[in-house]
């Protein structure tokens, strides 16, 4: 079959389906995107978790390091960083990956080399179906809850540790269940979690109370780069190398930045600039109401959801800033203006 067939993947997005792959695969790898958020690793851990209830050893890996803020949740020890291990996969399942260049250099091969089959389970709108099975749910608030769905029909309980990785994904991805992709279904969901012996206070505690000082130092940084637009609907933040090296903080320690800009009263649209080694520039976008950023997003060639998005920008910070906070006024501009504001 070939791999992004949109009349397939129509077929393929079937959650029993992928269900009934999973029993059937022996060796597998489970692949989250590239700078890892809390959906990605939690995930990531609670399906690997999963089909070792079946006798299935998954392996997992992540191109980049697992954030601080995660590293506390069970398994996260096995999972791999950077490198694909030297084994025979029979089976690629990625997690939260949108396009295929969101797995990251190391594992992208892996997606041509035949004999290797490719599930992607995703929850972003703006999604592509380019494996060989997909199932893209963008009603689901995070990959968690489909992972949540997937262990119902694989017949697994909820453990402890299963319920740790799934709140973590749920949780971050609904911005603590303040963020509007937040559902009843959500919260019956995470009552479940509970149920099956959740301690929530304390993996709140991990995730939002506890931060490397380096983190705190980078923030002082970054808010002195705070900048507003003339309508005040759009405020900007600006993260250098320099500004991580001087801090000694990890390109992971930098995820929950773009808030400060969005929670702004005010302000519509929040954006984090981002400078990469590599030469290019990460645009974050959150937004409160009135603007899709997934659509902004996709202007530059990324994508995600109404409230969160992001891309890649090739090129110089400067320039960065100067093209995305001019296409974000327009889209802001329309927003307002389209309702009579």
């Amino acid at each position: 079959m070939e791999k992004g067939n949109p009349v397939e993947a129509m077929i393929n997005r079937s959650l029993p389906a992928i269900a009934a792959e999973l029993r059937r695969v022996k060796n597998p790898l489970l692949v989250g995107h590239v700078m890892p958020d809390g959906d990605s690793v939690g995930s990531t851990l609670a399906l690997g978790l999963l089909l070792e209830k079946l006798g299935i050893a998954a392996t997992m890996l992540s191109q980049d390091p697992v954030p601080a803020a995660y590293r506390f949740l069970p398994g996260v020890d096995r999972i791999h960083i950077g490198v694909v291990p030297d084994m025979s996969f029979d089976c690629v399942v990625l997690l939260d990956c949108s396009v295929p260049e969101r797995v990251g250099e190391a594992v992208q091969p892996l997606l041509s080399r035949p004999g290797v089959k490719v599930l992607n389970i995703d929850h972003h709108v703006s999604a592509l179906p380019f494996a060989d099975y997909n199932y893209i749910d963008p009603s689901a608030a995070a990959v968690g809850e489909i992972i949540f769905d997937l262990a119902t029909l694989l017949g697994v309980d909820l453990t402890p540790d299963i319920a740790a990785c799934l709140y973590t994904a749920i949780v971050t991805d609904t911005g603590s269940f303040r963020y509007e992709n937040t559902s009843a279904g959500t919260h019956r969901r995470v009552a479940r979690l509970i149920e099956n012996g959740l301690e929530v206070g304390s993996i709140n505690t991990q995730i939002y109370d506890e931060k490397p000082l380096a983190a705190v130092k980078l923030l002082h940084l970054v808010l002195e780069t705070l900048t507003l637009s003339e309508c005040g609907r759009i405020a900007w933040l600006k993260l250098t190398t320099a500004m991580e090296e001087q801090c000694g903080a990890g390109r992971v320690e930098a995820e929950d930045l773009i808030n400060y800009a969005r929670v702004i009263q005010g302000v519509e649209v929040g954006i984090l600039f981002r400078e990469m080694p590599e030469g290019q520039v990460k645009v974050g976008f959150r937004s409160k109401r009135m603007v899709d950023v997934s659509v902004l997003a996709s202007k530059f060639g990324g994508g995600g959801h109404p409230r969160a998005a992001g891309c890649m920008f090739e090129g110089k910070l400067a320039d960065a800033v100067i093209l995305v906070i001019a296409a974000a006024e327009k889209s802001v501009r329309e927003a307002f203006d389209g309702r009579g504001h």
